[in-house]
């Protein structure tokens, strides 16, 4: 185990720097740093006091005051807020890195910027491709950042056993294992509900380890019962969850005592149907919290990270102070970080943005650490990177190559046409929609047809050849053409969805070319890919770079008739085989209502 003090910018705790932040406080020692004459944002008591200053020694605030003059000294660094806000640093409670196609290091260059200064990872992605090798680099990496990135450790892999086969299992022993590194602040999210609500002991002892070590259990309930099953899960232990949809959703969360998470990534958008919990039911805005879950490269870039998050809340109707609540002391209290981050006061770790408007949110300067890491839209710090082994790196195995043929759907002899079971895709949401279509059938093949479109799941960590093949509607797309991606949650094999078996063909095999990512055919020619080369989900590039090749490949899908807001997020999910109401796995067709394997066809009724 690498020592935590050498993989991230040290900073003493705050027993250890006691001495000198009281020193500071009653102006016996100069601090580092003062912020003066700015409006301080206090989420402890939801007010903003103007005419304030900030100390900071050793990383850590040391006072907050009317007047930081006593705290001044020949050496100490002055900015000067112009009466400004003077905010804490934000916090993700939930999300998952390899979502936004970058390293940790990359991913944290790309929202320091954007004020973020805490994120609570999940790291469940790589751990289905790399196990519990790929999740201690991703730990590792997060510890050399300089700012606070907390991991969970990934309590479902397989996501939903027996429907799916991963690379790797996750087992209750790696959890009680992992609960041991240093940055490891709680069990990921426990997606397996019918395992918790059902007693499975390999759940539970998972769930017994991370609380026996005093840590947070993150939930996915992907359920709309909010009946036995809901009460069974969360006397299972989950402390908090995101699959929330409703406002019914948010409230029977916090009423049973969990965090209602509510998420806005780039294709999740569930916080304006359940913020009104809080803008119009007045519930207690405690139990609330703001995450993004899963967020684009490209969203990164162009829109912003949490800062975004908590602005689409402020439009949604939310006052601004409790907003920025649920993106700070919120979720620091909920992983019993309270008195480490989350807020602007003495013994906190200084994490502060400098803004001119709570609504719009403009994040100008930020400071993690007590360092200034970003101004105006431009990261000044080194996101240092771990350097990733060739295993991780040589993840894409199909054990052959692919023709046309492995993308056939044999139609019942003598048919001319079929009932098809077929994902149908919901814009801006994670569930999908069981549909049946009526689909032609030439020369013994069934055929994609209008709305409809084909998807296969290929296995890829195994290299078995293994392809299943299925129906999926709501992209739209026109002529001939093929998208694949190894970025299919959660198992990670390879996700292909097209009009046509030739370019399906050609798009996998592509993608064991270049060690992984995605890419887009059309017409037998590759007009856009996004190369992901750690473990099939990450580039190590600037996200810049990343997102660049991401508005190509969008730009590619627009061409080829897709007209979905972030589309390639939907894409992605369609082999998530915990949330509603179709999927598809390495295994088969899944219904996810009952976590049964349905047929792809279906006698006419």
């Amino acid at each position: 185990m690498k020592d935590l003090g050498m993989m991230q910018t040290p900073l003493p705790s705050w027993p250890d720097a006691a001495a000198d932040l009281i020193a500071v406080a009653t102006g016996r020692m100069p601090a580092d740093m003062v912020v003066r004459s700015g409006i301080w944002i206090n989420v402890h008591t939801r007010e903003a006091l103007p005419d304030h200053d900030i100390a900071i020694k050793h990383g850590r605030f040391a006072f907050v005051g009317p007047d930081a003059s006593h705290c001044i000294g020949p050496d100490t660094h002055l900015i000067e807020a112009r009466g400004r806000y003077m905010i804490p640093g934000l916090c993700d409670a939930h999300m998952h890195i390899e979502s936004g196609m970058l390293t940790p290091a990359e991913f944290a260059r790309a929202v320091i910027p954007h004020g973020t200064t805490s994120m609570f990872t999940d790291p469940h992605e790589i751990a289905n491709v790399l196990g519990l090798s790929g999740v201690r680099m991703m730990h590792d990496e997060a510890l050399m950042q300089p700012i606070n990135i907390f991991t969970q450790m990934p309590s479902c892999a397989p996501s939903a056993p027996g429907m799916e086969t991963t690379g790797y299992e996750i087992t209750a022993h790696d959890v009680a294992q992992a609960m041991e590194w240093p940055g490891i602040i709680g069990l990921g999210e426990m997606m397996n509900f019918p395992g918790v609500t059902n007693a499975n002991p390999q759940m539970l002892a998972e769930i017994a380890a991370t609380q026996r070590a005093g840590k947070t259990v993150g939930g996915h309930y992907a359920s709309p019962d909010l009946g036995p099953a809901f009460a069974g899960y969360v006397a299972g232990g989950p402390a908090d969850d995101h699959e929330g949809t409703t406002e019914a959703d948010a409230i029977a969360r916090v009423r049973q005592g969990m965090r209602a998470m509510m998420r806005l990534g780039s294709a999740w958008y569930d916080v304006a149907a359940q913020i009104t919990a809080i803008t119009e039911k007045g519930l207690d805005p405690r139990g609330f919290i703001l995450c993004t879950d899963d967020c684009h490269s490209g969203t990164l870039v162009n829109e912003g990270h949490m800062n975004r998050v908590v602005r689409h809340a402020i439009d949604c109707g939310c006052d601004p102070l409790v907003a920025l609540q649920m993106a700070t002391i919120n979720t620091a209290t909920h992983f019993g970080l309270e008195r480490e981050i989350g807020s602007i006061a003495p013994g906190r770790r200084a994490d502060v943005i400098l803004t001119p408007d709570l609504e719009k949110l403009q994040i100008e300067t930020v400071i993690a650490r007590g360092k200034i890491v970003a101004e105006n839209g431009e990261c000044l710090v080194e996101c240092p990177h771990y350097d990733w082994p060739d295993t991780a790196r040589q993840t894409v195995h199909l054990g052959k190559a692919l023709t046309a043929n492995d993308f056939v759907i044999p139609a019942p002899e003598g048919a001319n046409a079929v009932q098809a079971n077929v994902i149908g895709v919901i814009e801006n949401q994670a569930p999908t929609k069981a549909l049946k279509f009526e689909l032609p059938v030439t020369e013994g093949r069934v055929q994609a047809t209008g709305e409809v479109c084909q998807i296969a799941l290929v296995e890829r960590h195994r290299g078995t050849g293994g392809v299943v093949n299925a129906f999926v509607s709501g992209f739209g797309y026109e002529g001939r053409m093929a998208m694949a991606s190894t970025v299919a949650h959660d198992s990670h094999h390879m996700i292909v969805v097209g009009t046509d078996a030739e370019n399906m063909a050609l798009a996998a095999n592509r993608l064991q070319e270049i060690g992984g990512g995605v890419t887009l055919f059309k017409d037998g020619t590759e007009t856009a890919h996004v190369a992901l080369p750690i473990a099939g989900l990450m580039s190590d590039s600037p996200a810049t770079e990343v997102a660049a090749a991401a508005e190509r490949l969008g730009a590619a899908m627009r061409d080829c008739g897709c007209t979905l807001n972030n589309a390639f997020m939907q894409h992605s999910l369609l082999a998530l085989v915990v949330i509603p109401e179709l999927r598809i796995s390495d295994l088969g067709l899944v219904d996810v209502r009952t976590f049964e394997f349905i047929p792809v066809l279906e006698p006419y009724s």
